[in-house]
C-alpha cells in the first residue's frame, strides 16, 4: 500500500476541471492526522469529536455549525451518516465518513461544491471498497 500522504497529494489535491482543493486532509476517527496537505488547518481534537457525533447522530452539527481549525462553516445538506457539507461564503467543506477515517476536502472559489465534493467522495468510496 502507498502512503496515506500520496492519496492526498494524489488524488485530494488534484486537478478537477481546472481547479483544486485549497487543502485536504485524512484523519483517524480517533482524531489522528493520517496525512494532510501543508496547510490543512491546525484543528482541534473536540472539533473531530463533533463531527463524529454528527456522524452518529445527523443533525448535530446543523444548529452549532462545523468547526474545522477555528472556522465555522454552515452545515448543509449531505448525505446522512455519510458525508457532511459545510458552507462559508464563497467556499466551503466536503467531509466523508470511511470505515476507519474522514476524507475533509476544503475549497475555495472558482472551484464548486460539487466539484470538492466529487473529489473527497470519489476517494472516500474508494478507501471504503479497500476496507478503510
Amino acid at each position: 500500500m502507498s502512503s496515506w500522504q500520496q492519496y492526498v497529494d494524489d488524488h485530494l489535491m488534484c486537478e478537477i476541471e481546472g481547479q483544486y482543493l485549497t487543502s485536504a486532509a485524512i484523519i483517524g476517527h480517533d482524531g489522528s492526522v493520517w496525512a494532510q496537505s501543508a496547510n490543512f488547518p491546525q484543528y482541534k481534537p473536540e472539533e473531530i469529536t463533533a463531527i463524529k457525533k454528527d456522524f452518529d447522530e445527523p443533525g448535530s452539527l446543523a444548529p452549532t455549525g462545523l468547526y474545522l481549525g477555528a472556522t465555522k462553516y454552515m452545515v448543509i445538506q449531505g448525505e446522512s451518516g455519510a458525508v457532511i457539507r459545510g458552507k462559508k461564503g464563497p467556499g466551503g467543506i466536503t467531509v466523508k465518513k470511511t470505515n476507519m477515517a474522514f476524507i475533509v476536502g476544503i475549497y475555495d472559489e472558482p472551484m464548486t461544491p460539487g466539484q470538492c465534493n466529487m473529489i473527497v467522495e470519489r476517494l472516500g468510496d474508494y478507501l471504503i471498497d479497500q476496507g478503510y
